[in-house]
């Protein structure tokens, strides 16, 4: 059943994913729709959306219901007469705020995926009660990033449930050919964040991985390509013309280029991955398949060594056309491989199909038992003007998206 505009019934909601972005950043949400669908059997989720952008596609993809929430008002009304314990959050909107000044539940970061981008240490942690993330290296970062945050109480480690879910039927047929996955981020809208590889490394990659006729191309660029370099957009429109080009001169080839919402096939099925800095390399790194990742040409792009990332397979942008021995080289060395698994576990633990899945569970569960518990204590409390509106709340449509 896909989403449902309706509005549910009076307390039967325990938990909100709560999305303000237009849907342009959908993709923060899809990647939580398997784990939060399998949530929802024991505690009712519903997903509220912001923006009349994000709600329309919503209603026609979601697994889970939808309640449209625009204005502020609408959204105190929603609170008022559900039992909401727990409200999610997959990004950093600003509008995020409007939510989070209400208490009597726990407001919970569970971002989009883990990463060592300046993003995933953001001082906006401390905005939340809780931040469920993956794993050990998650907790290092954070507690070398920010002062005065209690890693130990506020952040609950999960791994990754949405690895748990990596499904969907391959658009191609397997043969002898080494696929490659090449799945590049945005350009970014600063310096620090500027990890898009299409315009400095795609186009060569492209070339090379396209020529040879041992190889396929799965490319699956960001959905924001382009949005702020036109530049970028260009190389990007480049790449899906050639591999249209290439499958003409050879429809055998069965390069794909891949628009696809859902995430699965690409990081399980492909032999060897290249991706930028963003999650996509911790999605890749999940598998425990080997993974490339290319090095930022802008010397403002903030990169964090002390993790995967000091021990990484990089791929400079002058090495770009030579990406096929790159490619040849990952796949053999059992040193490289050994590095990759010590690796995985440090960044998620225990990726045994279903581990991930019951730490979230668990996780959930614990917040629902320190929401018991302050409730019996706090219940009496009935404090006047909980839910009071404050001024400068109804901001405009699909302003200030929390992209990353």
């Amino acid at each position: 059943m896909q989403g449902e505009l309706e509005h549910p019934a009076r307390g039967s909601v325990r938990i909100v994913l709560y999305f303000a972005d237009p849907k342009v950043n959908l993709y923060q949400l899809r990647q939580w729709y398997q784990p939060l669908v399998e949530l929802s059997k024991t505690w009712p989720v519903v997903v509220v959306s912001r923006s009349p952008s994000s709600m329309l596609r919503l209603i026609e993809e979601s697994p889970l219901p939808v309640v449209y929430l625009r204005k502020i008002v609408d959204f105190e009304n929603f609170l008022a007469e559900q039992d909401i314990r727990i409200v999610l959050y997959v990004n950093q909107n600003v509008k995020n705020f409007q939510s989070m000044r209400y208490g009597r539940m726990w407001h919970v970061f569970i971002n989009h995926g883990e990463s060592d981008k300046a993003y995933m240490a953001s001082n906006q942690y401390k905005a939340y009660d809780y931040a469920m993330v993956a794993g050990d290296a998650a907790l290092e970062r954070l507690s070398h990033a920010l002062w005065d945050y209690d890693v130990s109480k506020r952040a609950l480690v999960i791994g990754r449930p949405q690895a748990d879910y990596f499904t969907g039927e391959l658009p191609y047929t397997p043969d002898d050919r080494v696929t490659v996955l090449y799945a590049p981020t945005w350009e970014g809208d600063r310096g620090s964040m500027s990890y898009g590889s299409v315009l400095t490394h795609g186009l060569a990659i492209a070339r090379s991985l396209l020529a040879d006729s041992r190889f396929r191309l799965i490319y699956r660029p960001h959905p924001r390509s382009g949005v702020t370099n036109p530049e970028y957009r260009q190389a990007n429109e480049q790449i899906i013309g050639m591999i249209a080009a290439a499958n003409a001169r050879d429809s055998r080839a069965q390069h794909v280029f891949d628009e696809n919402p859902a995430i699965g096939w690409q990081l399980g099925s492909t032999d060897v991955a290249i991706t930028d800095i963003s999650a996509m390399v911790y999605d890749r790194l999940a598998t425990g398949k080997p993974l490339i990742v290319t090095r930022p040409s802008s010397p403002e792009a903030q990169v964090e060594t002390d993790g995967y990332l000091g021990s990484a397979e990089w791929l400079d942008a002058d090495a770009a056309p030579d990406v096929i021995a790159q490619v040849e080289r990952v796949r053999g060395d059992a040193e490289a491989l050994e590095r990759l698994q010590h690796w995985v576990k440090y960044h998620f633990g225990d990726t045994t199909p279903g581990a991930a899945t019951g730490r979230f569970h668990g996780a959930v569960q614990h917040l629902m038992g320190e929401w018991e518990q302050h409730a019996a204590i706090h219940l009496a409390d009935k404090r006047v003007g909980q839910f009071d509106v404050l001024d400068g709340d109804e901001d405009d449509e699909d302003e200030a998206p929390g992209a990353d």
